[in-house]
């Protein structure tokens, strides 16, 4: 049997940097950062009377720039709920567009009816379909939390799947969502790993959550690294400082990338084989999975 050993394609999406959208002087910033993506936020960063305004700026930020700057460009709108949602829409989709980023989704089917809107948005922009892509924000309600499972299978515009703790807790009416020892309290534990299964059944990414001490460069990295151990392949990103951090604690090291690529390279030497061994350690067929996403994620 010739069997060919191939590395999928996977496009990096490490670190996404959150920049206030009525912010000309954070964008200009933003500008030179090593962020993979920037995303452009009309929800939480920006105050209820300047929201409309920011609309304008997002869309001027991505007219000017998105052919130059290496970043791709999402925008967070606000809730599908509201009623700002489809005016957020409507400004910011625009030739230079990467992706949105959908807030509170209660499950799939947000995603879905949101596609639909891009649908029409793109036609309008002479964008071919399914250029915009989407992120949910996948655990941020108690509804969420309940329908992780409708990411299962393949969901149309799905880049990857986030999830955050602070809007939840506010959902649910607690107080913190820490334990006294600075750990998260088992339901916010829970929200991260359900994030992670999501994104894996829908063949997607899965980005970890902020971490909010943006002075904290040590703790970063270590969440980080934590963090990509046990699967999650990027990081939401809230100060400037912190994207250069994630991108190198997500990227594989020399180390990995040599490991995985003797894997690869044993097996198509053995096509035939469902076990081997390097170094006196027994391999199979789920280390070459792992080797080839190793290899996949330094294109």
């Amino acid at each position: 049997m010739n069997t060919t050993v191939s590395t999928p394609k996977i496009k990096k999406l490490r670190s996404m940097l959150f920049v206030p959208a009525d912010s000309e002087r954070k964008q200009a910033k933003a500008m030179s950062n090593a962020a993979d993506a920037l995303i452009l936020d009309l929800e939480d960063s920006v105050a209820e009377a300047r929201k409309i305004g920011a609309r304008v700026t997002a869309s001027e930020f991505i007219a000017a720039n998105a052919a130059t700057i290496s970043a791709q460009i999402y925008v967070r709108i606000n809730p599908l709920a509201t009623r700002l949602a489809m005016g957020d829409l409507a400004a910011v989709v625009a030739p230079g567009l990467a992706g949105i980023m959908l807030p509170k989704a209660n499950s799939a089917a947000d995603i879905v009816h949101l596609g639909h809107c891009l649908d029409a948005l793109e036609a309008r922009a002479g964008l071919l379909p399914g250029t915009v892509k989407v992120v949910p924000v996948a655990t941020e309600t108690a509804a969420a939390m309940l329908q992780m499972q409708s990411y299962a299978g393949p969901v149309p515009r799905l880049a990857a799947v986030t999830w955050g703790a602070e809007d939840l807790s506010a959902a649910i009416g607690a107080v913190t969502n820490r334990e006294d020892d600075g750990a998260y309290s088992p339901l916010y534990a829970l929200a991260g790993s359900l994030c992670l299964l999501a994104a894996t059944a829908a063949g997607v990414p899965a980005l970890d959550t902020l971490h909010a001490d943006f002075r904290d460069a040590e703790g970063l990295a270590r969440e980080c690294r934590i963090s990509r151990r046990r699967g999650f392949r990027g990081r939401i990103a809230i100060h400037p400082d912190q994207p250069a951090i994630i991108n190198s604690a997500y990227s594989p090291s020399a180390e990995d990338i040599a490991h995985a690529q003797r894997i690869v390279d044993t097996f198509a030497a053995n096509p035939d084989a469902g076990t081997l061994s390097i170094d006196g350690k027994m391999i199979d067929r789920p280390h070459l999975t792992q080797a080839l996403l190793t290899l996949a994620q330094t294109d």
